[in-house]
């Protein structure tokens, strides 16, 4: 079994989450970290016993390194992504993929020229009750689909936003929807397909200090005719967990961070209640409140999927064009802000 040697670029909190992701794999390893503060590459460094490198040049001209795991700042992944497909490495990135829609293609033409792969995070994809959803809402269960929403209530403290690239245009490239809500808007567009249109709002409620939203909700329309919301904060003490709802004609459901609060349909099996009952109870105290309370399982899973691609040479779930969507949803949003107009996202 070929083992793939991983370097991470980017020494912050959810290097650590792609760090212990990879340790924990069989046919992977931490090979090294690079990063631009070096306490906390020392830290990790140690912490995971891999190598310190000087530079990405440094990691990159590495013939040992398989695949580069970006863990920057969201607005600083294209660079090491561009990079690294210059140098036949492939790349894991951490959500959002990048900040403007400009850079994520200068990310995709640069590995589809090279031949390498570029895959993203959306970890959340990868829990249990998630792809249940996915496969119930594809069998038809609930028939047309009228109403899909995601609302993700959180919060996070003035501390979290202090001297931190957290809150800048320039590096978070948005706040509460960019930064924290991504997951729900990509498990979204996943599960009920393409946005056609929106109309929104955003705001800075909590947090005057920073530069981009700390609360935002968006009115959808799919592109299957069925309507939706997306509300997401980091300003809604204490923090509550994320949710999606699923309605149609036929069932409704609604997921609770990784469990299940309703699943109900017009014609309920023998199976439904072994579900309810599988899904019942949370685990994890799912970010709302505290970004590190996440569980690692999930990165390491999508990581897996992601070495399982570059094995086989299938396509990757969640490969450039797929993580390129939720930004654009986002993007939208933004537009339709700060414009007070509709935005058409079939165009």
């Amino acid at each position: 079994m070929k083992k793939w040697n991983f370097g991470i670029v980017g020494a912050g909190s959810i290097a650590d989450f792609h760090a212990k992701a990879v340790q924990s794999l069989a046919n992977a390893c931490l090979k090294g970290i690079c990063g631009t503060n070096p306490v906390k590459v020392k830290t990790l460094a140690e912490k995971y016993k891999c190598k310190i490198y000087k530079s990405t040049t440094e990691m990159l001209g590495d013939p040992g390194i398989d695949i580069i795991s970006i863990a920057t700042p969201s607005g600083a992944h294209m660079e090491p992504a561009v990079e690294a497909a210059n140098n036949g490495k492939h790349v894991i990135c951490e959500k959002p993929l990048e900040v403007s829609l400009e850079r994520i293609d200068n990310m995709i033409e640069a590995h589809a020229k090279s031949g390498t792969r570029l895959g993203g995070i959306f970890n959340y994809r990868f829990n249990e009750v998630v792809r249940l959803l996915k496969k119930t809402v594809d069998s038809g269960r609930f028939g047309k689909i009228t109403n899909a929403s995601v609302y993700v209530p959180w919060w996070r403290s003035d501390e979290y936003y202090k001297s931190s690239w957290r809150g800048t245009r320039l590096l978070d490239g948005g706040g509460a929807l960019m930064n924290q809500s991504i997951h729900m808007v990509d498990m979204l567009q996943y599960v009920a397909g393409p946005v056609s249109s929106l109309k929104a709002y955003t705001a800075t409620l909590a947090h005057p200090q920073i530069e981009v939203e700390d609360s935002a909700a968006a009115v959808l329309r799919f592109r299957n005719g069925a309507l939706g919301i997306i509300y997401g904060s980091t300003a809604s003490f204490p923090g509550q967990f994320r949710r999606i709802e699923i309605s149609g004609t036929r069932g409704t459901a609604i997921i609770e961070e990784n469990s299940i609060k309703v699943w109900n349909f017009d014609q309920q099996n023998d199976e439904d209640e072994e579900i309810i009952q599988k899904f019942s109870n949370i685990e994890g105290g799912g970010g709302v409140s505290d970004p590190m309370a996440i569980p690692f399982e999930p990165h390491a899973r999508n990581i897996a999927a992601f070495i399982s691609s570059v094995e086989t040479g299938l396509p990757f779930e969640i490969d450039g064009h797929e993580a390129r969507k939720s930004v654009e949803i986002i993007l939208g949003i933004y537009k339709s802000a700060k414009a007070g107009i509709e935005v058409n996202l079939d165009s």
